[in-house]
């Protein structure tokens, strides 16, 4: 379980908790993570704050007759970078949360929430599979946060893991342990029912009752 346990009504906590284990999970089984899309998002969102704060900087050090020429290219050049970022967001990144290779094969997952669900919000994972000669697989899997959250807001791991090595193939071909369907009760199923049990050990012990008053009556007859 995870050590710090978030609230089961906030549905962006249950999100980014889930997502989190992603590359947690992911990682452990060979995947190598690619942090390009990230890198990229992080350098368009450092340079426009840098540049903000250094206008900014700038202009309570030397005064705005001297920042006054360079505020008009530092406005445009903030506001392309946020175009760019915000293009980034919506077009590229479109959700993705995680990207990896393994084997040859390229996995990209985005992930999003259902709160419309019939057993409560529903964490929905779009996953794309590439393999070596270019063909692409979209695969769209999806499950309650209540499958893998405890009542009291803590993440279990391992209903989470079985839900993605179910639903994506290249995750189950990585993780065949947690493809494998449990079966509660298989034992109990394959076993003598436990009334039937009882009965013919009831009948046996009858058995044995009867044989035992039939030897005194046969002994009283002969006395």
């Amino acid at each position: 379980m995870a050590e710090s346990k978030i609230s089961v009504y906030s549905l962006p906590e249950l999100k980014n908790t889930t997502d989190d284990a992603l590359p947690n999970y992911l990682n452990s089984l060979g995947f190598t993570q690619s942090h390009t899309l990230t890198d990229v998002r992080l350098a368009l969102g450092y340079a426009a704050v840098s540049i903000a704060g250094a206008l900014f900087y700038a202009d309570w050090k030397l005064g705005w007759d001297v920042t006054r020429a360079y505020t008009l290219p530092a406005v445009l050049a903030y506001g392309v970078l946020n175009l760019a970022f915000t293009y980034w967001l919506l077009r590229v990144e479109k959700g993705i949360v995680y990207t990896a290779t393994r084997k040859g094969s390229t996995l990209s997952l985005s992930t999003s929430t259902d709160s419309q669900g019939d057993n409560g919000p529903r964490y929905v994972v779009k996953a794309k599979i590439s393999g070596s000669g270019g063909k692409e697989k979209e695969i769209s899997v999806s499950a309650p946060f209540a499958k893998w959250f405890s009542a009291d807001g803590y993440f279990v791991a391992k209903p989470f893991q079985r839900f993605l090595a179910r639903g994506i193939s290249v995750v189950g071909e990585a993780d065949p342990k947690n493809t494998v369907e449990e079966v509660e009760g298989a034992e109990e199923e394959k076993s003598v029912p436990q009334g039937q049990q009882n009965y013919n050990v009831n009948i046996g012990d009858l058995d044995q009752v009867l044989q035992h008053i039939q030897g005194g009556s046969a002994k009283r007859r002969k006395a």
